[in-house]
């Protein structure tokens, strides 16, 4: 595995090229009990002002900053009151938009992750979800605007191989109210880590109105 980091310019881009170059990528992330390397199986891509899903949709707060960039950095953020989420910023700096962490596959660091992640009842529930890869990740409100292109950050891009075509899928983000049926989730096929979809209530509500 290459130790360089991912170039920031390539991360500044639209964010759907963007999720797609990231499937496959890895993520290092170092923390007092040791070292957990993932593999990037399940992304999910959100876009400023055009995405009612977006947090940036409304315009820059103090929780969105992050995706207004520069590209490459990482977006966490508390949800339900109990998780934390996490993103990585992309398009050029100023322009909002972000790529949600879904899914991945652990790569090294197994015991440690299984620590992390006590409650898994198997190395593919590891890192399913984004509230369990970024718990995996030893991810707080502390990291939010972490640097992910520098080689000193605790946690950082690695580009990995790419994945073909024919192995990438498309379909409906998970869970999101609004512009639920874009097709805007990238996934790595056949990958045991990938969630499974799952419609939000009141986007299946409007769909059976």
């Amino acid at each position: 595995m290459t130790l360089a980091t991912f170039q920031r310019e390539r991360l500044a881009v639209d964010v759907l090229p963007a999720a797609r170059l990231l499937l496959g990528c890895r993520l290092v992330a170092d923390g007092r009990d040791g070292r957990v390397v993932i593999r990037l199986v399940e992304l999910e891509a959100y876009r400023g002002a055009d995405d009612p899903a977006a947090h940036s949709y409304r315009g820059r707060t103090a929780r969105n900053a992050v995706m207004f960039g520069p590209p490459g950095h990482l977006y966490v953020y508390f949800v339900y009151g109990m998780h934390f989420c996490a993103n990585i910023s992309c398009l050029p700096d100023e322009e909002p938009g972000a790529v949600l962490l879904r899914a991945a596959e652990v790569v090294s660091g197994h015991a440690v992750a299984k620590l992390r992640r006590p409650t898994a009842r198997s190395d593919a529930e590891l890192a399913r979800g984004p509230a369990r890869l970024a718990r995996l990740l030893g991810l707080g409100r502390e990291h939010n605007g972490l640097d992910l292109v520098d080689p000193s950050s605790p946690v950082r891009l690695l580009p990995g191989d790419p994945v073909p075509a024919e192995q990438v899928c498309t379909g409906p983000r998970v869970g999101v109210a609004a512009a639920h049926d874009r097709p805007w989730r990238f996934w790595v096929r056949g990958s045991p880590a990938v969630s499974a979809y799952r419609r939000h209530r009141i986007a299946s509500e409007a769909r059976a109105g």
